[in-house]
């Protein structure tokens, strides 16, 4: 059962930065932006194991970021483990040496992964801004689709300590 995480305004955070690396837990966010969305997880023949709503926000930041003269670069990691909550330590390691020419971690993920972050980069100058905020937790059913196309159905939110709430699915 995956998180649900909304998008936070942290722009005023990232004022004065030089370059920022835009940190991507590869589960939870792009699941959360494909079902805000109503929009597929995977189309795996168009995108490959990338979720488009999740990727177009990503690059809308990036964008912005950039349009404002700040360096950016994505961050993110699929095996062995991809949940950033639960990196290895080679895969920790790997983003101490990425993060190495970047004043800022932008951590699109939940506090779980801004712990993960904060602490793999806690002896560098890379300061971290959390990017993605909590509201409960998302349960779907995965359903394949011709051609080659994840969904989620049957789509239930439950908000951060309340019950159910019912959302669209995509079908």
């Amino acid at each position: 059962m995956p998180f649900h995480l909304e998008p936070i305004d942290f722009s005023d955070e990232l004022r004065g930065y030089a370059s920022v690396l835009i940190v991507s837990c590869p589960v939870c966010p792009p699941i959360s932006l494909a079902t805000d969305t109503d929009s597929p997880f995977m189309e795996l023949f168009k995108h490959g194991i990338k979720t488009p709503a999740y990727e177009a926000h990503l690059s809308s930041i990036q964008e912005g970021l950039e349009r404002d003269g700040i360096k950016t670069g994505v961050f993110t990691s699929h095996f062995p483990c991809a949940a950033a909550c639960l990196w290895t330590s080679g895969q920790r390691n790997r983003l101490r040496k990425h993060a190495a020419g970047y004043d800022a971690a932008l951590v699109m993920g939940c506090e779980s992964t801004r712990y993960t972050v904060a602490d793999t980069l806690k002896e560098t100058d890379c300061d971290v801004i959390l990017g993605m905020e909590l509201v409960g937790v998302t349960n779907a059913v995965l359903k394949f689709r011709f051609p080659q196309t994840l969904t989620l159905d049957n789509l239930d939110r439950v908000r951060a300590n309340e019950r159910v709430e019912q959302a669209t699915s995509a079908t």
